[in-house]
């Protein structure tokens, strides 16, 4: 067992809303599985748990890990490769990237350290990672999450048209692979699920499609990931392809591939008819930011989103995401809400990140440092960066420390990670 101290920051729900809880002297202890089990004074913990190894984060802060609910591994390699919009950045980079990422077992696995080490750089504690559409490179980053302590939630590209060849997978060679990855990863460790990945409805059939949304109703707890409403392009040729479907989301929705355990990245051109059956069906919208400026995409409407209680998580979607950096995309959210007339308080982009992103994940126990929650947390030492330090020195109030955070905190603030109670960075 462990006892951790130093000063506490995370939000949890009280009376059915959301606030932000601040301890500067707090500790807690967790169990031998990885869950907080008590939350006290120090001394009183040190009483109750005498067997118990101290952990002292004095002067530092303690946050709960982050939550990226949309990235992709194989562009790790290509941040900032600029293009003017969406579908060209795909074809002029996007693809040929992914086709040189398949190497060497070896060169894969050296990759797939390369990006947890910058997850965790960055706080980040769970993942919902795209990997390319080959088996052996989504088989080396499950075994890279399992061996470094990392929890994800990944997924092997699916796309059998409107790419290269050599990304294209046919229809029953990937359904195959995708069963064996789901009985070597899916559930290991408690950790690790895997996701049904088309990557969006162009590059699928809708045979394919069809196979994946089966393959999803026989195996309910495998989440499914894919994009939508990016790119008022992406929406005409949708409209081309799928001439029958009144919207994009009735393209997914057709297939079965809209549900509770759905991750929708983007989801910037939406009208008021899908919000509402985004809500209904309990989709997750990943908000991704830093791409969607990048590629002059959009400004996701945030106070729509909310207006119709659709869940919002937050994704750094690299590589058109320029950062790692959770802290970064809030940034950023911040920003886009501003452009369109409406502020987002802090907890509310905090929480998308945190507690809000493991409830719609189906995850009740991430995501906040309360007792019975897992002991998925990350601790800041804002001497790291003086600016922030000084900042933080400044603040009155919790709300103004979590503002000066989400400016201003980066990597270098990041001391240590844990995940189910095991110290992992």
């Amino acid at each position: 067992m462990h006892i951790i101290s130093g000063e506490i920051l995370h939000c949890r729900w009280k009376n059915s809303k959301l606030e932000l809880d601040h301890v500067k002297d707090g500790a807690f202890a967790i169990d031998k599985a990885g869950i907080i089990c008590a939350k006290a004074s120090l001394g009183s913990l040190k009483t109750q748990y005498p067997e118990a190894s101290l952990i002292d984060y004095s002067g530092k802060l303690i946050l709960p890990g982050f939550l990226d609910t949309h990235i992709h591994f194989p562009q790790m390699d290509m941040i900032g490769q600029m293009a003017p919009s969406l579908l060209p950045w795909l074809q002029q980079y996007t693809f040929p990237t992914e086709i040189s990422f398949h190497r060497s077992r070896h060169l894969i696995t050296k990759a797939a350290h390369h990006f947890v080490d910058e997850l965790l750089n960055h706080g980040t504690t769970l993942a919902c990672v795209y990997s390319s559409s080959h088996m052996e490179v989504t088989d080396a980053l499950f075994e890279v999450f399992a061996e470094r302590g990392l929890r994800g939630i990944i997924g092997k590209t699916s796309m059998d048209r409107h790419a290269p060849a050599p990304l294209l997978v046919p229809e029953q060679q990937d359904l195959l692979e995708q069963i064996t990855l789901l009985e070597r990863w899916h559930g290991y460790d408690q950790r690790l699920s895997l996701a049904l990945t088309p990557r969006f409805a162009p590059s699928c059939t809708p045979d394919l499609m069809h196979e994946l949304g089966r393959m999803h109703q026989e195996y309910p707890d495998t989440y499914i990931q894919t994009h939508y409403a990016e790119n008022t392009a992406e929406l005409e040729w949708i409209k081309q392809l799928f001439p029958k479907a009144k919207d994009y989301l009735e393209v997914y929705e057709s297939f079965d591939l809209a549900g509770s355990r759905t991750i929708l990245a983007h989801g910037i051109h939406v009208d008021a008819d899908s919000l509402k059956r985004l809500a209904a069906r309990k989709i997750l919208i990943s908000h991704c930011p830093t791409s969607n400026l990048f590629l002059g995409s959009g400004l996701f409407d945030w106070q729509a989103m909310d207006s119709q209680a659709v869940a919002v998580g937050l994704g750094t979607d690299v590589g058109a995401g320029t950062s790692f950096s959770l802290w970064q995309t809030m940034n950023e959210a911040h920003k886009v809400a501003a452009l369109r007339g409406c502020a987002i308080a802090p907890i509310e982009t905090f929480a998308a990140a945190t507690i809000k992103a493991g409830i719609a994940l189906g995850f009740d126990d991430l995501g906040c440092l309360d007792v019975g929650y897992q002991a998925d947390f990350q601790v800041i030492d804002s001497s790291q960066r003086p600016i922030l330090d000084r900042r933080r020195n400044s603040c009155t109030s919790s709300t103004e420390l979590l503002s000066a955070l989400i400016h201003l905190s980066d990597d270098r603030c990041v001391e240590s990670v844990w995940v189910k109670g095991n110290k992992i960075r």
